[in-house]
């Protein structure tokens, strides 16, 4: 009987401890973030970021834009075996990670690319997105 009491006693410790997790994590992953308008108005813009999930510099372009970058209109490049690339980038003529491009805006009367990772305050300047304070 006390075996029993035991037993269902650390069963109910492990059920609270699991269940904190899972909405712990969901919780923060719900949060707003200072850069999620910032990003949004990228995407409206029409900027168009191309990447590969095994590319470092398209990780720390990731890293800037952190849990933000679901709102980012993003391109993954690689096949899944991150062996070759996708249909997609090919059509669109990238060659190099991660590529961000431009459409024509204002005067500029034809898109252009950049290539590399874009400090924010770089992509501000060109699509006139505010940066958070």
């Amino acid at each position: 009987m006390q075996n029993n009491k035991i037993l269902w006693i650390g069963s109910l410790i492990v059920i609270v401890f699991i269940a904190w997790i899972a909405l712990s994590g969901s919780t923060s992953d719900s949060t707003p973030s200072p850069l999620d308008a910032f990003a949004q108005c990228l995407t409206d813009k029409g900027l168009k970021y191309y990447g590969a999930f095994w590319c470092p510099n398209c990780a720390k372009q990731n890293a800037l834009f952190g849990k933000s970058k679901k709102f980012v209109n993003y391109t993954e490049c690689s096949t899944p075996d991150g062996q070759g690339q996708l249909q997609v980038c090919k059509d669109a003529k990238i060659m190099n990670y991660p590529t961000w491009e431009i459409p024509a805006m204002g005067e500029a009367t034809t898109s252009s690319r950049l290539i590399g990772t874009q400090e924010l305050s770089t992509l501000s300047q060109i699509s006139n997105c505010q940066l958070p304070k």
